[in-house]
């Protein structure tokens, strides 16, 4: 059974900085890339981040690009998100997820990933 578990999310203020962790297990999770995605109230589920199986590879939404940065520890099963210079339309639940495919290539839509965390709620204050 794979589980994905985000923490880090909070409450700041525009411009500050939050990280997001993400700990996944029940997977080879070495393998696959892993997303970012996030989801505000009354909008569609969308793409923030992705990074390949072993790093080499990230993709960003124009909206985040600059300001934050996904990586990963493979040794410790976890991908982060590094949000800097938040700002109020940045306020969403943000969930992670793992691809459907092993070593595939990284994809910034919900149906090239097939296990999904909880979510962690992000909130910044103008």
């Amino acid at each position: 059974q794979v589980q994905l578990v985000e923490s880090g999310g909070g409450l700041v203020q525009a411009g500050g900085s939050l990280r997001l962790s993400c700990a996944a297990s029940g997977r080879t999770f070495s393998s696959y890339a892993m997303g970012w995605f996030r989801q505000a109230p009354g909008k569609e589920r969308e793409f923030v981040s992705a990074i390949s199986w072993n790093g080499g590879n990230t993709n960003y939404a124009d909206s985040v690009k600059g300001r934050f940065t996904i990586s990963r520890d493979n040794a410790k099963n976890t991908v982060y998100l590094q949000m800097s210079s938040l700002k109020p339309e940045d306020t969403a639940v943000y969930y992670c997820a793992v691809s459907r495919i092993p070593y595939y290539t990284n994809s910034v839509v919900p149906a090239g990933y097939d296990y999904w965390g909880q979510g962690t709620q992000v909130t910044v204050s103008s």
